[in-house]
């Protein structure tokens, strides 16, 4: 029987977590008719892919294909019109799939929830710096509000982060803290932690996923979920939770991964790999890779 090193292990995890070719072409198969339902009804001025699947940090079974659609009417005062406008666009394209506003989107269910898109309307706005496109997209807590967005401009950001300290090592991080997002049922925005996982790794020199998963997890436990400036200067803050509820679950859930974490960095610098494979499977609801295989 042959045993796995702790960073062997955290390779075959985060192949694990990456999205199949498979899944990748489904995707595809689905784009061209949701952008003419959309454009048979709405006056779309653009339509493009955003978010985890597109960015490359996306967790097998949970990430869903998010889209932005730029409309050229004008904004109405309440984000639920737009919502409404998608949703209907939508449903009569697809009478027999599963259509449904989950705010900030549209979500679209094919294949049972196999292949799920999740449609954001928006309006270009005219704030934002030189050649940056920054929209009114609706904000995820329940009511009628906007909130900006500049998706080109995070992505743009994560790409720069990622090639900092090792190819992969910005959007690997963000993969395996969304896994401990999704594992653990923590109500926190998988956008945030993209941005706090790329941040992270913009200020270190070598990454060691051992090492990084604990050190991101304890920064966000020390910080308590504040705000994050948004680093492209586009969009002002980025919020970590919804509600106030939400904070509080994500907290608590967060101090105990982060204790985890911690836990089995200590156990990999002594040299106890068992016990550190122990923290790590725990820290990721029984998923993660075992020392022997």
């Amino acid at each position: 029987m042959a045993t796995r090193s702790v960073n062997g292990a955290f390779d075959t995890f985060v192949d694990r977590l990456t999205p199949t070719a498979a899944q990748r072409t489904a995707g595809a198969i689905h784009r061209a008719s949701i952008r003419n339902a959309l454009e048979s009804r709405l006056n779309v001025s653009t339509f493009y892919e955003t978010g985890s699947f597109s960015h490359g940090t996306g967790v097998r079974g949970y990430s869903d294909i998010d889209a932005l659609v730029s409309l050229k009417d004008s904004k109405p005062t309440s984000s639920y019109t737009a919502l409404n406008w998608v949703k209907d666009a939508l449903e009569e394209r697809f009478p027999s799939t599963p259509v449904q506003i989950r705010r900030p989107a549209v979500v679209v269910r094919f294949a049972g929830g196999y292949e799920t898109w999740e449609v954001i309307p928006a309006f270009m706005t005219s704030r934002g710096g030189k050649d940056q496109y920054v929209y009114d997209i609706p904000a995820p807590a329940a009511g009628s509000s906007w909130i900006d967005s500049a998706p080109k401009e995070h992505l743009a950001y994560v790409n720069e982060c990622n090639r900092h300290a090792k190819t992969g090592a910005a959007k690997d991080l963000a993969r395996l803290i969304k896994a401990w997002k999704y594992y653990r049922n923590v109500p926190i925005s998988s956008f945030y932690l993209e941005m706090r996982c790329a941040q992270h790794v913009a200020n270190i020199d070598t990454y060691i996923h051992v090492y990084d998963v604990c050190l991101v997890l304890e920064k966000l436990a020390r910080h308590q979920l504040a705000a994050m400036t948004d680093p492209r200067g586009a969009t002002g803050y980025v919020s970590a939770c919804s509600s106030d509820a939400n904070r509080t679950d994500t907290l608590s859930k967060l101090d105990r991964a982060a204790t985890r974490a911690r836990n089995a960095l200590d156990a990999y610098k002594e040299e106890r790999f068992q016990d550190c494979f122990y923290y790590l499977d725990k820290l990721f609801d029984g998923r993660f890779p075992s020392r022997s295989y």
